[in-house]
């Protein structure tokens, strides 16, 4: 059976995780005052309003599975989310694991999106 999963986050204020998400290429696929949905190519994030959400402890992640994870963090660069260790948005840089590379994006509301390198599928032959 085909299908997909899409991560359901936390955001403080739609307004701002729109406009935040918006400088890296997402646009708006739906918008109520319950929920909200951006979608960038194939990548679609959902938020729900979490206006209590504490970035210093927020526990909320997801994966973005990522074919070109150097354009995507260039996209971040260039949106000027800084690297570093602390503060809210932040980047870390694309290191090597045992299964391939990763980065990271810590958002806004102190969500963190590893962002992981994936092959492209291979066309049939």
């Amino acid at each position: 059976m085909d299908g997909y999963a899409t991560p359901n986050l936390p955001a403080r204020s739609f307004d701002a995780t729109e406009a935040f998400y918006g400088r890296l290429g997402f646009t708006r696929h739906w918008r109520d005052d319950g929920w909200l949905i951006l979608k960038r190519g194939g990548l679609m994030l959902e938020f729900f309003p979490h206006p209590e959400v504490d970035p210093l402890s927020s526990w909320f992640s997801c994966c973005l599975r990522l074919t070109d994870l150097d354009a995507f963090y260039a996209d971040c660069r260039a949106a000027d989310i800084a690297e570093g260790r602390s503060g809210f948005p932040r980047l870390h840089p694309p290191v090597a694991q045992p299964w391939g590379r990763m980065a990271a994006l810590i958002d806004l509301d102190g969500t963190l999106l590893r962002l992981i390198e994936t092959p492209a599928p291979s066309s049939p032959q």
